[in-house]
């Protein structure tokens, strides 16, 4: 991977681990709900992989997924660009929900990056 500055290097860690907090208290809410979660269960486990695989490449932590859950959380991650990117064109200029999906935006293609890496 290209170099990446420390700073955003540690905003995308924390967006990552935030998304992750996020996804799994949506699980533990449905789960005490009853609601179905196969969609927040596959979001969560693809940002683990790849806050891991970035934690990795720049922090030398270990990652030990298989090709296939790596292609897997890869194509899921990318299917939720497209909904990040609408949620910041609709923001205000300089809202803190505008830094905070553009932030999450770059982290998840700095992901992305990372486990197509991984395939090559």
């Amino acid at each position: 991977m290209e170099a990446i500055s420390q700073e955003i290097q540690d905003l995308s860690i924390k967006s990552l681990e935030s998304t992750f907090n996020k996804l799994s208290n949506a699980y533990k809410s449905m789960t005490d709900k009853g609601s179905n979660t196969t969609l927040v269960t596959k979001r969560r486990n693809a940002v683990e992989v790849g806050l891991e695989s970035l934690k990795d490449v720049w922090n030398e932590e270990g990652f030990f997924y298989d090709e296939e859950i790596i292609s897997t959380s890869k194509d899921i991650l990318q299917g939720v660009i497209p909904s990040i990117e609408k949620q910041i064109a609709k923001a205000k200029v300089g809202s803190s929900q505008k830094t905070l999906n553009e932030r999450r935006l770059t982290a998840l293609k700095l992901a992305i990056k990372s486990l197509e890496n991984r395939l090559t």
